[in-house]
């Protein structure tokens, strides 16, 4: 079973994956053409609330106690999976559009 802190370290450092491929993804909206930049936009605009969704859900856990961090836990690993659902759709997107 991953400890507290191990586990904490690696939500963080899928935060900055995501903070990355947020740049990517805004790069790519930029240079996007017209007809489907409006489209890429509002994917960015998703994938930028639902980040910071997962860092609300992600200071809530460091500053978990012991006796709430399993309750916790459980609800951060389901809204985890939810975002990481939206950001594969969302690049599965950009990667469509860029191709038109």
């Amino acid at each position: 079973m991953e400890n507290k802190k191990s586990y904490l370290q690696r939500l963080a450092e899928q935060l900055q994956e995501w903070d990355t491929e947020i740049d990517e993804l805004k790069l790519k909206a930029h240079l996007a053409k017209a007809e489907a930049k409006d489209e890429l936009q509002k994917q960015l605009e998703d994938l930028r609330v639902k980040r910071e969704a997962a860092q609300s859900k992600f200071q809530m856990l460091q500053e978990s106690g012991d006796d709430a961090w399993d309750d916790i836990k459980e609800g951060v690993e389901k809204s985890w999976k939810e975002l990481k659902g939206a950001f594969t759709s969302a690049l599965s997107k950009f990667k469509d559009d860029s191709k038109t």
